[in-house]
């Protein structure tokens, strides 16, 4: 190591009477290290021949940042030598070791930040400076710094992807705190709103950054794909939370969703993707809510899968590994369903449609048979549950065409309830279906799927139609029990259509059941994302009926507005049927909307004044509504339509794989109606629950459980281990291999850019080096025809750019300055270096291009150590190009 590290001699800046020496920029500048040197003893000896009893002098916040300034510049030009000079002899406060800290990291200079982290560490056991401390975070002056509020050192080696650096402050302890939550009212979120919002707003918003990126995933998180999932629900309710910031938050939710999708495809076999896949771990009960149930025999539990869905990673679900998975256990043992025509599966899904009864039947019998378990193929259940419903939808279909032909019979209240309400069988099944669902998923989850809710409102509409059915039956045997020849009697049972009272049961029976009958082929949407073609439109059709919903609003209340407007002009009038009645004013201006009404309505001749209004009002209300509004209803639906279409693929695999592990659970498998009957294996499991209980009560009350694990035996080696432990390890390695998997692409990627950005850079230099040639070339012909030599067009430019490309590699030598044109050759004019220069251009290393990396969402900017000597060997021989040119 350097003597000068050895022996630290520092000079306190703060409180003393140090002056910055002017030079001392422009000497790190040239990376003259025997003037800095020079500079900062004669800084000691001017100090220590002043006495030390004088008055100490303040150094005011000008000279404190040159000095700050001139460390940072040091770092950022890639002088590691004269940066050791600059700690070893001049001791700076926290604000200047943090920020140097900032420009190290910034760089990515490894070697540096851990100088400067082995320098706080020395710092630790002396005096804190409370006072930097505080100016670092509530001091306006260092406003002045590049670097936004809240980017701490490991903050910004992580949203870099800074790997090696950020690995190293972690070691030494750094850590990124997680913000608060938005609506967090401590005394530290309180204080901080107090005194900037904005620095505040900042700092979460640059915290959340290096949370969300690679590196921190990566290197923070013992389950790297649990955390970006749960970072990914964070983000999109922040997003909600905080819409100042929304888009910021979505490319971060976006970034995390990356993660996870390249994270597993690093994946290599089959049992890296199970233990990927079918393990939550120990850390995620509390997201493990509704992923507890059962597959059924064969059937992985899929719980991480069930979790992405569940936090709608859609990438992360569309991907070939989980759709593979899905599609394999979706087929079970039928190997030839996935390849064959669609001919032949249409075929076989009308056979199933046709004697589905009987298939039903002899499940019922022999669950255990051949035929329950091929049953039990996830296909195949699909396919016996969409006949079942298909069956149900026809009998509905029956049911309107009875009474078309049995009119009279309807048309009074000469039918009993269980004509008109056979279809109760199906809606039975259907109710005790949704029972065991919401058991299974757990009520919280269960109401998260809106096609659950969807059928809970049809159960709910079909058990009200069937109430009021029942109900007027009831009130009719009451009613004609005590007095057959009563009025009320024969209300109930004889009277005809045109005397029953507006709130009549039957009346609202027959309304309820047509809404419902309605929505019950509205359900049959459910099936649609199997195909591809269909569950793209039916994801379509999903996002342009939410459109409408919201553009419903605004709809409402311009018509609402128009509607008062008008019927406060004719009511006064009634000159038309059409207009000065509320009813009727709304129906005129709803169907004017579609251009099936006629302006004539407005006109009122002999009334001059309310004619023009109203003629006036009607005329915007159609510019209004026909021009503006629809046209912006069919835009918004066409830029649903569009952005569905632009990622129709992972948006159709996201669907379908719901619908896929919507099949894969245990149980379930008779479709209704023919769930409702019990079946002997039921009969029997409960048989066998009963038993169990009765026999663990009896050995409960004779012997008591001891306390304490029992103890493992050759013979049974695993009982004083962890239930699922070994397989959580497992878990955990493979993980962890997938991350440095993960890392390695990320550095081979980076290399194989950064290699093609240096051929690129090569090709550049050699053409503009040829060309400063030719212009040598004809400047010595103008001397040896015994003219004056004039500088060539644009040697200006070339020589500047020649200088930069020097400048950018400090393996050569201390910087050249740039001229404004080319002198004459044998008289290029050089500055004499140093005695010091020549071991300083051998230590010299080669700053950061400052670029932002690769824009591959794996690119990550690695290894730039590496970087700098690949730079050293291409200024070489920019070197040896620029010595043959001259």
């Amino acid at each position: 190591m350097d003597p000068v590290m050895s022996q630290p001699n520092w000079t306190e800046i703060v409180n003393k009477k140090l002056k910055f020496p002017p030079p001392l920029l422009n000497a790190i500048q040239e990376g003259r290290l025997g003037l800095v040197q020079q500079l900062l003893e004669s800084g000691v000896e001017a100090t220590s021949s002043s006495g030390a009893g004088g008055p100490p002098r303040n150094v005011d916040e000008a000279e404190d940042r040159s000095w700050r300034e001139a460390l940072n510049l040091a770092i950022r030009l890639g002088h590691e030598t004269i940066t050791d000079v600059l700690l070893a002899n001049v001791k700076f406060d926290f604000r200047q070791i943090h920020e140097a800290l900032l420009v190290a990291v910034d760089t990515n200079q490894p070697a540096v930040v851990r100088r400067l982290l082995a320098r706080l560490e020395r710092e630790k056991g002396r005096k804190v400076d409370t006072r930097s401390f505080s100016l670092a975070f509530f001091d306006s002056s260092i406003d002045g710094s590049r670097f936004a509020p809240g980017v701490t050192p490991l903050t910004l080696a992580c949203q870099k992807d800074l790997y090696e650096i950020a690995q190293l402050l972690m070691d030494q302890g750094h850590t990124i705190a997680r913000p608060h939550p938005v609506s967090c009212a401590c005394l530290e979120c309180g204080n901080a709103r107090r005194y900037d919002l904005l620095k505040f707003s900042l700092s979460r918003i640059n915290t959340y950054r290096g949370i969300a990126s690679r590196a921190h995933l990566s290197l923070a998180s013992e389950d790297a794909m649990l955390a970006a999932f749960q970072l990914s629900r964070e983000l999109r309710r922040l997003a909600r939370k905080e819409p100042e910031f929304k888009p910021e938050y979505i490319a971060l939710e976006s970034l995390s969703q990356d993660y996870g999708f390249e994270l597993l495809g690093m994946c290599r076999n089959q049992s890296e993707v199970t233990a990927v896949l079918n393990d939550l771990g120990e850390d995620s009960e509390t997201e493990a809510e509704g992923l507890g149930q059962a597959f059924e025999e064969g059937i992985p539990n899929l719980a991480r899968l069930r979790l992405a869905v569940n936090c709608n990673q859609k990438r992360f679900v569309a991907h070939p590994i989980c759709q593979q998975v899905l599609s394999s256990i979706w087929c079970g043992n039928l190997a030839g369903w996935r390849g064959s025509t669609t001919i032949w599966k249409l075929f076989v899904s009308f056979l199933i449609f046709l004697t589905m009864p009987f298939l039903c039947i002899g499940y019922w019998l022999a669950p255990k048979s051949r035929l329950g378990h091929l049953l039990k193929i996830p296909v195949l259940k699909f396919l016996l549950h969409s006949a079942s419903y298909l069956w149900f939808l026809i009998f509905l279909l029956g049911e309107s065409l009875v009474m078309e032909t049995q009119l009279s019979t309807f048309r009074g209240r000469s039918q009993s309830v269980w004509e008109t309400s056979l279809h109760m069988v199906w809606v039975t099944g259907f109710l005790w279906f949704e029972c065991k669902e919401v058991w299974i998923e757990g009520l919280r989850s269960y109401l998260l799927d809106w096609w659950n809710f969807l059928d809970v409102v049809i159960l709910s509409l079909y058990l009200a139609a069937f109430a009021l059915r029942l109900l007027l039956a009831g009130l009719a045997h009451v009613h004609c029990q005590g007095a057959p020849d009563g009025t009320a009697c024969h209300y109930f049972t004889t009277a005809e259509r045109s005397e029953w009272r507006t709130e009549d049961p039957q009346f609202l029976a027959e309304v309820l059941f047509a809404v419902t009958s309605m929505l019950s082929f509205t359900r049959l949407a459910y099936i649609l994302p199997a195909h591809e073609s269909l569950g793209t439109l039916q994801i379509s059709i999903g996002k342009m009926i939410d459109d409408m919903i919201r553009f419903m609003f605004i709809l409402m209340i311009i018509l609402t507005a128009f509607l008062c407007g008008l019927n406060n002009i004719y009511v006064p009038y009634q000159e038309t049927e059409r207009l000065g009645n509320f009813n009727e004013t709304f129906q005129f201006l709803f169907w004017t909307m579609f251009g099936m009404e006629e302006h004539s309505v407005v006109d009122m001749p002999q009334f001059l004044v309310p004619e023009f209004v109203g003629r006036a009002l009607y005329g915007i209300f159609t510019i209004v509504m026909v021009i503006v509004l629809l046209n912006m209803l069919i835009a918004m639906i066409t830029n649903s339509f569009q952005k569905i279409e632009d990622d129709a693929d992972v948006e159709w695999k996201f669907a379908r794989s719901k619908l896929y592990l919507s099949y894969f659970r245990e149980g379930l498998t008779l479709p209704v109606p023919f769930n409702i009957l019990p079946s002997p294996k039921s009969i029997f499991y409960l048989l066998r629950k009963i038993f169990w209980f009765i026999c663990c009560c009896c050995s409960c009350c004779k012997t008591k459980k001891p306390d304490y694990p029992p103890i493992p035996t050759f013979s049974n080696p695993g009982t004083g281990s962890e239930p699922g432990g070994e397989r959580g390890s497992y878990r955990l390695r493979v993980i962890k291999a997938l991350v440095q998997r993960y890392i390695e692409t990320a550095r081979r990627e980076f290399e194989e850019t950064r290699r093609k950005d240096l051929g690129n850079r090569l090709t550049e230099l050699t053409k503009t080096v040829s060309q400063l040639q030719n212009e040598v070339a004809g400047v010595r012909w103008t001397l040896a025809e015994g003219g004056t030599p004039q500088p060539p067009e644009g040697a200006s430019i070339l020589s500047r750019y020649i200088t930069r490309v020097r400048n950018s590699f400090q393996n050569l030598g201390p910087p050249i300055p740039e001229t404004p044109e080319l002198t004459m050759p044998g008289v290029l004019e050089t500055q004499r270096p140093s005695e010091t220069e020549p071991q300083d251009a051998g230590r010299a290393r080669t700053p950061a291009s400052g670029r932002s990396g690769p824009s591959s969402p794996t690119h990550v900017l690695v290894h730039r150590e590496q970087e700098a000597e690949g730079n050293g060997d291409l200024s070489q021989e920019e070197g040896l190009g620029i010595k043959e040119g001259s």
